[in-house]
């Protein structure tokens, strides 16, 4: 029995580590896999102890490789398992299983590593504790996995007091087992084991008592997230800022997107408060019970929608950041498996579980579209934002691609709204934040509507409806949401497009509004599919713009337009234009009462005489001549700050740009402009030879010829910019500082030495023309390649 005791300690205390482990994950297949592995790599140890060394590496291996594909194999369910799954999984097993979403779904590529690592730390350790009997050093493989699984677990579960007791006690009962002392053993042994036993646990205690205050306080301390130092899946700006899309869909209404068919629908009842509290807003308080037409379900306002049929809103994406130029996800996506975190649903909110069936048609990019909020996934892998409840397929969306998806749809009591707050503080930051730079006419008008509407709800109507009362919806209007296209779409005159939008600007417009109020809001785009299933074309894409109310969570308002007719901006809003103070040095005007009442005219002094003509003249010739140098050192100035921003700033890539650009300007004032059709070694060939200026000798004209004089000193040359260049064109991730700096330094010694040749007047023409300033505006002018 005393034999056994140290086997049994081995394996109970690799099977904690997959308890600890299995507490992230969805289901318990985990701890029963790691459980596997515990018991089997320690009994195969015991079972081979007494064969040779040299033959326990081999066998051990082979049963480690049956072992995993076994593991492998459970972990892929119905999926089945893959020879290409099983190279994927061994190949991505630990940064899938570091950036995968809590709680982690048991697949073959978060299963692999964990089950590999008890297996080998349960044959090491065996082979050390039972095999050469010394236990102490053979409970390290298993104190180590222990460690490791407590780390990768890190905040993301309770502390594992209980677990880490057990351990503690299971390595006791090892070493008691391998130092006991038979009944035959002589008492002076038996003495100096009590005595020894007694003076460790004596030590013991006082290293607790010395070091425990030390250790306790920085338990308490929330663990490192080993997922920080792990790069999670990334987006372009295509998924980024799924907005822009909107117009190029609305100009192309048939284009197929999606295959959209629901299932059966389940109500809940309305569970408890939200863990985090109401003023935590994500992607729990959903826009499927919106405030205008989502989903049928209208609050008290102005605009009911005027729809077809029942229909109900797919979302694509969350836009919760705006910098003023673009609204973004501002996500960071997780690895997840079939099974999503659950939302956080406010106290009193009814719940409806749905189910639907999507096949993407024509739809591109990564974002996973799907009814809000999804918490389940099937047929698909995805990355999931928790922050946000958006979702994406790092591989890509493919035509054909058929998943099917389980959503929690929230139902807030919308009677409450009028009553309703919004909350404040750093919780809602994010909703509430505007770039610096927001247009004085758009501050205005939010002013203008917040006037009056004291309550959230009052003011969050108050936009919606100016904006649905007051600008024209077109499917042909550009993209664009940054301040400046906002402010042309609120203000600007409706015969050059002002006034008009597609629901990228309304949406837009109406979050920007609505934060400038004090309105937490956030941009949702997505399509509108019939409730009854059926095709999802481009024309079914749609942005809205959400408001977080509390005890309610976020509410969707519609401020599309309802009607045809549309009442222009001024009739009911012009920004104030305030009128200057009047001078107080100015003397009142008249009254008619002063004139009665004046005396008789009394002979004024006789006026002195103006300036005499020549004065004026000098004065006006001084000034204009003032202006001409004034003018030229402005257009000086500006032409080497130009110079040094192209030269020094931004990139290596757009510095070697800034330096073609000297270039090419260089040659233009030098009258031989490089051609549009040329390569960078050719247009440098063509630099080399440049005329000299034709020079004026009383009335005769001498044109010098192409090339320079045999005493004139040669063009600096430009090797180093031809490869910058080429570098920058082909490998633009192989550009580097050093060689833009070459590149600027030869350009800079280049147009220097071509403006040496000029005449002294051509001189200073060169350095006053201001022509560098807007040639090459475009950003079409890219050096070749």
């Amino acid at each position: 029995m005393r034999r056994a005791v140290v086997p049994v300690a081995l394996a109970g205390m690799l099977v904690l580590a997959g308890a600890v482990l299995g507490r992230i994950f969805a289901d318990d297949l985990m701890f029963r896999l790691a459980a596997g592995a515990a018991a089997g790599s320690v009994g195969a140890g015991v079972a081979m102890r007494r064969l040779p060394s040299w033959a326990v590496a081999p066998i051990s291996t082979v049963l480690l490789g049956g072992y995993l594909a076994l593991a492998l194999h459970l972990a892929a369910g119905a999926a089945g398992l893959t020879v290409e799954a099983a190279r994927d999984a061994l190949g991505n097993g630990i940064p899938r299983l570091l950036t995968a979403m809590i709680p982690v779904e048991t697949a073959p590529d978060t299963v692999v590593v964990a089950v590999a690592a008890i297996w080998i730390a349960g044959l090491a350790a065996t082979e050390v504790a039972v095999r050469s009997g010394r236990v102490l050093l053979g409970c390290v493989p298993p104190v180590a996995v222990y460690a490791a699984a407590l780390y990768v677990v890190g905040p993301n579960a309770s502390a594992a007091t209980g677990f880490t007791l057990a351990l503690a006690g299971l390595v006791v009962s090892a070493l008691a087992a391998a130092s006991g002392t038979g009944s035959g053993t002589p008492a002076a042994v038996r003495v100096r084991a009590v005595g020894g036993a007694v003076a460790g646990l004596a030590v013991l205690l006082g290293v607790i008592a010395a070091a425990g205050p030390w250790v306790g306080g920085h338990v308490t301390a929330t663990p490192v997230d080993p997922r920080r130092y792990v790069q999670p899946p990334r987006v372009d700006s295509l998924d980024e800022s799924p907005l822009n899309r909107i117009s190029g869909w609305a100009l192309d209404p048939a284009q197929p997107l999606l295959e959209f068919l629901p299932g059966d629908a389940t109500a809940t009842p309305a569970p408890g408060p939200s863990a985090s509290g109401p003023s935590a807003p994500g992607p729990s308080a959903s826009a499927a019970a919106p405030a205008k037409g989502a989903t049928g379900k209208v609050a008290p306002g102005k605009n009911a929608p005027a729809q077809a049929g029942p229909s109900v809103r797919i979302r694509l994406a969350v836009l919760s950041d705006y910098d003023g130029v673009t609204w973004k996800v501002g996500g960071v996506y997780r690895n997840a498996g079939r099974v999503l975190p659950s939302p956080d649903v406010p106290r009193g909110t009814a719940v409806t579980e749905t189910q639907q069936q999507i096949t993407i048609t024509g739809l591109t990019g990564r974002l996973l579209p799907a009814v809000p909020t999804p918490t389940r996934i099937t047929g698909a892998r995805v990355a999931y934002d928790a922050a946000s409840g958006t979702l994406i397929r790092p591989e890509g969306l493919t035509e054909g691609l058929r998943y099917t998806a389980v959503s929690e749809v929230q139902n807030p009591d919308l009677n409450q709204l009028p009553i309703a707050n919004v909350p404040s503080g750093d919780a809602v930051s994010r909703y509430l934040a505007i770039s610096a730079g927001a247009p004085q006419q758009v501050q205005k008008l939010a002013d203008f509507l917040a006037e009056g509407n004291g309550a959230p709800y009052d003011r969050a109507v108050a936009i919606e409806t100016f904006l649905a009362e007051h600008y024209q919806h077109v499917a042909d209007a550009p993209s664009g949401h940054a301040f400046p296209n906002l402010r042309h779409f609120l203000f600007g005159r409706r015969d050059i497009g002002g006034q008009k939008g597609t629901s990228e600007q309304f949406a837009a417009a109406y979050a920007v509004l609505a934060r400038l109020t004090g309105l937490p809001s956030r941009v949702v785009v997505g399509f509108t599919a019939p409730a009854a299933g059926g095709a999802v074309t481009a024309g079914d894409a749609i942005a809205w713009p959400e408001v977080y109310f509390d005890g309610l969570g976020w509410v969707a308002f519609d401020p599309m337009p309802k009607t045809d007719e549309v009442r222009p901006v001024e009739e009911d809003f012009t920004p104030p234009t305030p009128s200057p103070p009047p001078s107080q040095s100015e003397p009142p005007p008249p009254t008619a009462t002063d004139s009665a009442s004046a005396g008789p005219e009394i002979a004024a002094p006789p006026v002195p005489a103006g300036p005499s003509a020549v004065l004026v003249a000098s004065g006006t010739s001084g000034g204009v001549l003032l202006l001409i140098f004034g003018a030229a050192g402005a257009v000086a100035g500006m032409r080497s700050s130009q110079r040094r921003r192209r030269l020094t700033g931004g990139s290596p890539g757009q510095r070697i740009a800034g330096a073609w650009l000297e270039f090419t300007d260089a040659l233009r004032l030098a009258g031989r402009p490089v051609p549009a059709h040329l390569s960078a070694t050719e247009a440098v060939r063509h630099a080399a030879v440049v005329p000299r200026p034709v020079q004026r000798t009383g009335l005769l004209r001498r044109a010098v010829p192409d090339q320079p004089d045999v005493d004139e000193p040669p063009l600096p040359v430009l090797d180093g910019l031809v490869d910058a260049v080429n570098t920058a064109g082909f490998a633009p991730e192989a550009a580097d500082a050093g060689q833009a700096q070459r590149a600027g330094e030869q350009v800079v010694a280049y147009a220097a030495a071509l403006r040496d040749r000029r005449s002294w007047w051509r001189r200073f023409w060169w350095s006053v023309h201001p022509g560098p300033l807007r040639w090459n505006r475009k950003p079409a002018a890219d050096p070749p390649r």
